[in-house]
């Protein structure tokens, strides 16, 4: 989303910019909407459908000579949202989110770690059930941060953002060593320090501007104190490269470079939700402490 055509008077580049600029401006202009002029409920059906997405393109990822297949399994990770919404138990929606947090934290950790040298035939079925708890508990987190305010929501979503901008743009300028050269060759230590960085300042322009209830970063500032409100933003956006970093593993697992071209210019839905996929289960449940 970065790539400007003053960079490149090439037409193919250019045209390639300008198909991203029109998708982008095609999204805007359905989620700015179902945003701010609907009840919630319209933003939990695009947040449902851009899952749904997701799912089917981590499906194809996983089973690339059967199409159906990855229907199949689109339709298994919308039975499992529709059954916990008709429990109407809360607790469970929990464990999930729960389950999904202590993977990031004690499973993605090690299998980032072991770059490239990992078989996607043989570890099929662990990516068959760890989607099924990672999308669905996304989708249950992103719900539940809306029901906390549209504030709420929107701030935790635009750290993500934040920080990928950040690191993008300081890694440009200085990055020199590698973050993870096998899995992402263009990730920097630079640009992923750059991007904590530039949060840092984010989530204080939150607390000093914002009421102190209508932000996650204002909530934990008040109630905790500065200082582990700025580890919570460390550990957010650290979480938020992970899940950039374990979809691009996945994709050249399976020997491709976008998850799908669902989004003209952009690949696919995976490709620009990768980020909120760990960074959301944890912000619901930092949320649920205050």
């Amino acid at each position: 989303a970065y790539e400007f055509c003053s960079r490149d008077w090439s037409s193919d580049v250019c045209s390639s910019d300008l198909t991203r600029i029109i998708t982008a401006l095609v999204l805007l202009a359905v989620f700015l909407p179902t945003l701010f002029l609907l009840p919630a409920v319209y933003i939990g059906a695009f947040f449902l459908v851009a899952l749904l997405a997701a799912a089917w393109e981590w499906g194809r990822l996983l089973t690339p000579q059967s199409g159906r297949a990855a229907w199949l399994y689109t339709l298994f990770c919308l039975a499992i949202i529709l059954l916990l919404l008709g429990m109407q138990n809360a607790s469970w929606q929990f464990g999930l989110l729960l389950l999904a947090v202590l993977f990031w934290f004690f499973i993605a950790p090690f299998i980032l770690a072991k770059g490239m040298n990992l078989s996607l035939q043989k570890l099929r079925p662990f990516y068959v059930v760890i989607g099924l708890i990672l999308l669905p508990a996304t989708w249950f987190s992103l719900v539940f941060l809306r029901e906390l305010g549209l504030t709420f929501l929107l701030t935790s979503i635009a750290l993500v953002w934040v920080a990928d901008i950040g690191a993008y743009f300081v890694g440009k300028a200085f990055g020199k060593h590698k973050l993870a050269v096998q899995i992402s060759p263009g990730k920097s230590i630079e640009g992923a320090l750059g991007g904590l960085v530039l949060c840092y300042g984010y989530a204080f322009i939150c607390v000093i501007y914002l009421p102190f209830e209508s932000t996650l970063f204002g909530a934990w500032a008040i109630r905790f104190g500065w200082v582990p409100m700025f580890l919570m933003v460390t550990v957010l956006t650290a979480f938020s490269i992970f899940g950039d970093l374990f979809e691009s593993q996945l994709k050249r697992l399976a020997g491709v470079k976008d998850s799908s071209q669902l989004l003209p210019g952009h690949g696919g839905v995976l490709d620009r939700v990768d980020a909120l996929i760990p960074a959301m289960p944890i912000a619901a449940l930092l949320a649920g402490f205050v």
